[in-house]
């Protein structure tokens, strides 16, 4: 009897700490499942940051253009680059799009920042300066944003490919980062004070 008595024990024991690591494995995985649609969401809401400077960037490019426009009348190539490069990255339906059609914003926004060493009456004009401060300044806040961008893929990028996340990590799709698109991009900045 006392043999049976503890056999049944022993099986309730083994029964009871089965039923607690089961319990313990699904808490596991909803914690870790949690964490990926945390890390999601705040993946999302950088983006979400990232596209409202964009969004200041595009409302001041047309601006920009028509002041450039009053002193360089013969440069409408390299002004009509510019809108369309704007236009073609607010148009642009995925975060992937955007970050390629933004780096054609930018490239396009420097030969125009270029062109401008050309008119010194435009360098002086008021107006033109105050558009030139207000784009630096997205400009900084748009750096910013990137990079905290980034650092929330680089987490779920991470915890997507780590184990055990990995196990529950399928419907979760890596994150492409805010990179340099080209070469050009890449190169150290050339000043000149002639």
């Amino acid at each position: 009897m006392l043999l049976c008595a503890l056999s049944n024990l022993a099986i309730g024991l083994i029964v009871g700490a089965a039923a607690l690591l089961l319990i313990i494995i699904i808490c596991a995985f909803i914690s870790m499942r949690n964490t990926l649609v945390r890390l999601d969401a705040a993946c999302d809401e950088a983006w979400s940051t990232i596209d409202i400077h964009l969004k200041k960037r595009y409302d001041l490019i047309p601006n920009i253009v028509e002041t450039v426009k009053g002193y360089a009348k013969y440069e409408g190539d390299t002004l009509e680059r510019v809108i369309a490069a704007r236009n073609a990255a607010v148009a642009a339906p995925s975060p992937n799009d955007k970050v390629a059609a933004d780096n054609e914003v930018t490239g396009t926004l420097r030969q125009l920042f270029a062109l401008t060493e050309s008119y010194p009456d435009l360098k002086a004009n008021a107006q033109f300066l105050s558009l030139q401060t207000q784009l630096q300044s997205v400009e900084t806040d748009l750096a910013q944003a990137r990079k905290f961008y980034n650092g929330k893929c680089r987490e779920l990028n991470t915890r997507r490919r780590t184990f055990p996340s990995s196990l529950v990590a399928g419907k979760f799709q890596a994150r492409r980062y805010f990179e340099l698109d080209s070469d050009e991009e890449r190169k150290n900045v050339k000043v000149s004070f002639n």
